[in-house]
């Protein structure tokens, strides 16, 4: 999700209810889980990972700066999920 163009960039930073739409549609747990998240976290996400150059060190930042359930939120959705296939 570091590159995106003017129509992703416009879900990520828009509503919950049409982050939350495409999020069923998204390519990757990766995806599915940040559509999913409330619309402050995606904020965060664009301005502090991608407008920064999208880097997997941005990336690991962010999250680790980011509150407990966002975290947490993570694991389950994305994380352990890898671990079970």
């Amino acid at each position: 999700m570091s590159s995106l163009s003017g129509i992703a960039r416009r879900v990520l930073l828009g509503p919950d209810l049409v982050a939350r739409a495409v999020a069923g549609r998204a390519r990757s747990p990766e995806e599915e889980w940040m559509l999913s998240q409330p619309r402050a976290v995606r904020r965060s996400y664009v301005r502090e990972v991608v407008d920064r150059g999208g880097h997997a060190r941005h990336s690991q930042i962010w999250m680790l700066r980011q509150r407990r359930d966002v975290r947490e939120s993570y694991v389950r959705a994305v994380l352990e999920p890898e671990l079970d296939s």
